[in-house]
């Protein structure tokens, strides 16, 4: 193979398999903090230990989104040191804002997000939640805009001496004609990617009879969730393939498979097999349909291929068949979604174990979607790297004024060769399906264990018995809980976490007078009257003592109470 098909090749696979990891940090990061701001608000612990679950996951799957990126930006100095000549200018700004504004931000605010559970205050945590998630969309913003450039170029002019785009607005080249857009997608379709993700393995749980308060609560948010982004996807998706047909009629046409102009409305395939060598597609198609998508009329015809001339016609089969899966699995989302939503609001939902299974295994579909928008996009813009300005003529046909051709954007052909680009192929190779085997591995793990359950302040029994689960120990252990309790009190230099001091006072007091009930010695360390007022169910200085309360307590009470 040439080294122009090899160094594509490498290319595609190395960002393909790191584009399996940012939709999910994105889409899976506003999830949590719906989460846990529902934690905030209502006070319900699940929702903490929904945000703790998901957020061990997001961490692994951060790592594995870091790991996988830095591969592509080296690429870029070894296979297109052209290319990154010619843009440099453009894409060192967005790369370095990307680090700046989204790398630092993310990965400063995870270390708390992970590890700062009972270290900081909850609403501490809760913004260290969002500025976790802010930071990964951030991330995609510029990312996108780097990206939509090279669609749609603006806000630059190129130098003749140097040949390299120069900016001259950056502005104009943040808001180049498809960024906006095209960010808008792609974020819709990353937070469809975390919403299946959650209902995949919540619908697990709920099969598996495990987790269930936890499986049925995670699920509901994420149904709800996905079905308004899954809507808000059609919308987006129309206008996403408007701004390719004004900007990219090419592009448009190989979606479409649009090989010839017709002086009418032209139809859309709903699906099909494009066959570039006779110039026509076996499939369905729905008369005047792609017109009025386009126009909004039935009578301007939409362009094809032959207007244009045949060294700047992109490839058909791949972008027409990855564009038009991605349709199918949109509208595969929004119905799959409000099926839910329905037998959600039917109270049967859960009860449904078809469906349950359908979403145990539709995240794939939502991974599939993501990566097929993104081969569509960038296979439909060839032969060029970065995107010319089409001019349409008198007679009809268009003209790519600028841009820069894929073939230009490469290395030196005497310094990378065909050899040493397949090799680094295979190295990769092994090496993601290592990093994949291990993500796995990791992430099955994680769901296996599950999440934890929520744990609240455990009740005085009835009859002032020892707490259900709680273990018994030799003479002495009560007074060696306490002291435990008391050093871990110490250590916290009077922080005010009265859940855990409450919990750690009440296990110890529960024990001493447990401990004291079956027998008639003294503890061996006894708390101080501060402790005991604060845990005492009579209040300070009220009532009776503890001594008072054993003895006039039946010998085999503490059974009663749950033992």
């Amino acid at each position: 193979m040439e080294v122009e098909v090899l160094s594509r090749i490498q290319f595609a696979m190395t960002i393909m398999f790191h584009y399996l990891f940012p939709p999910l940090s994105i889409g899976l990061g506003l999830l949590m903090v719906f989460m846990e701001g529902l934690y905030l608000k209502t006070g319900d612990r699940q929702y903490h230990v929904m945000t703790k679950f998901w957020s061990r996951i997001f961490a692994a799957n951060f790592a594995m989104g870091v790991a996988t990126g830095i591969v592509m930006e080296f690429q870029f100095g070894t296979n297109w040191a052209n290319y990154s000549r010619f843009v440099g200018d453009v894409f060192g700004s967005a790369l370095a804002a990307e680090g700046i504004f989204a790398f630092f931000l993310e990965s400063g605010f995870l270390a708390v997000l992970v590890f700062g559970w009972d270290r900081v205050s909850k609403k501490m945590h809760f913004f260290a939640t969002c500025m976790v998630s802010l930071g990964s969309i951030f991330s995609a913003v510029w990312i996108i805009i780097a990206n939509s450039w090279m669609q749609t170029p603006a806000g630059h002019v190129i130098d003749p001496i140097q040949n390299r785009a120069v900016i001259v607005d950056f502005w104009a080249l943040v808001f180049n004609p498809s960024s906006m857009i095209r960010l808008f997608h792609t974020l819709m379709g990353a937070f469809i990617l975390g919403a299946f993700f959650v209902m995949s393995i919540s619908a697990f749980y709920v099969l598996k009879n495990r987790h269930l308060d936890f499986a049925k609560k995670s699920f509901t948010i994420a149904l709800i969730f996905g079905t308004t982004c899954s809507l808000i996807m059609m919308f987006s998706g129309d206008l996403q393939a408007r701004e390719v047909g004004f900007h990219q009629p090419a592009k448009l046409a190989a979606f479409e498979g649009v090989f010839k102009t017709k002086p009418g409305p032209t139809g859309m395939y709903l699906f099909g097999w494009p066959d570039p060598k006779n110039e026509t597609v076996a499939g369905v198609e729905v008369p005047y349909l792609l017109t009025f998508l386009m126009y909004r009329d039935f009578k301007t015809p939409i362009m094809g291929l032959d207007r244009f001339r045949p060294e700047d016609r992109p490839p058909v089969r791949i972008p027409f068949m990855t564009y038009h899966l991605m349709i199918g699995l949109g509208g595969f989302f929004v119905g799959v979604t409000l099926l839910a939503s329905y037998l959600l609001w039917r109270g049967t939902l859960f009860q449904t174990r078809w469906l349950m299974w359908v979403f145990v295994f539709a995240v794939i579909g939502a991974y599939v979607a993501n990566q097929a928008g993104w081969v569509s996009a960038e296979v439909g813009r060839q032969p060029f790297i970065v995107y010319p300005k089409v001019v349409q003529r008198a007679d009809g046909m268009f003209d790519m004024i600028g841009g820069m051709r894929t073939v230009d954007g490469l290395s030196n052909r005497k310094v990378v060769v065909a050899g040493q680009v397949l090799t680094s192929i295979i190295l990769f190779t092994l090496v993601y399906i290592l990093l994949f085997a291990v993500f796995v591995f990791v992430l099955n793990t994680k769901i296996q264990h599950g999440p934890d359950e929520p744990t609240e302040p455990s009740p005085l029994p009835a009859g002032g018995g020892q707490p259900p689960g709680e273990a018994t120990g030799p003479s002495g252990s009560a007074g060696t809980d306490f002291l435990n309790a008391a050093a871990t009190l110490v250590d916290r230099q009077g922080q005010t976490l009265a859940s855990n001091e409450d919990d750690a006072a009440s296990t110890y007091f529960l024990r001493e007078r447990d401990f004291s009930a079956r027998t008639s010695e003294t503890p061996s360390v006894i708390a101080p009257q501060s402790l005991r007022d604060a845990t005492s169910p009579f209040g300070k200085g009220g009532g009776q003592t503890q001594g008072d309360a054993r003895s006039n307590r039946n010998p085999n009470e503490h059974r009663e109470g749950g033992r």
